[in-house]
């Protein structure tokens, strides 16, 4: 048996293997999954009123 044989084998094997592993994770032979429908959140018509504020002092240097 040549080096040639035994590449074309184990590249076979490799091959076999690759379609095999292909098929149990691909999506062939699974239903999709159900998409789940989100709605956002309802937020109110109008937002709120900012909140009050006093005045703002600064020290201005003389």
């Amino acid at each position: 048996m040549n080096s040639e044989r035994v590449a074309g084998i184990l590249g076979t094997i490799v091959a076999a293997v690759v379609l095999v592993i292909a098929f149990v994770y691909g999506p062939i032979g699974k239903p999709p999954k159900p998409v789940q429908k989100v709605e956002p959140a309802a937020q109110p018509a109008t937002p709120p009123p900012p909140a009050a504020r006093g005045p703002v002092v600064r020290e201005v240097p003389q």
